[in-house]
């Protein structure tokens, strides 16, 4: 947890989250029975490749929306080194 205030989601913004989530997890359970299906490997790394996609475009968004509110808020009240640092560490991990 950290110190940093907190600008609240809206309701609109929650359920696009989640409604991107679910549509991940629903991905993930069609690929749990392809490989109980043992259906063909290629195939099956397609749908993988797909929702590395998908899980990063909704972890970009969620970061877009940090920058905008968040690290925004940090800068403007002479915080903002520590807010973009630790920005600039997670997006490090996106890039791996």
């Amino acid at each position: 947890m950290h110190d940093h205030p907190v600008t609240p989601r809206t309701e609109d913004e929650k359920q696009a989250v989640a409604n991107r989530l679910k549509r991940i997890e629903g991905q993930v359970r069609g690929i749990q029975k392809m490989v109980e299906e043992d259906r063909y490997c290629i195939d099956i790394l397609v749908q993988i490749s797909a929702i590395n996609a998908a899980l990063k475009k909704v972890g970009f968004s969620i970061a877009e929306r940090h920058t905008k509110h968040c690290v925004s808020d940090a800068v403007q009240s002479g915080n903002g080194n520590e807010a973009i640092d630790e920005l600039l560490e997670v997006l490090k991990q996106f890039s791996k």
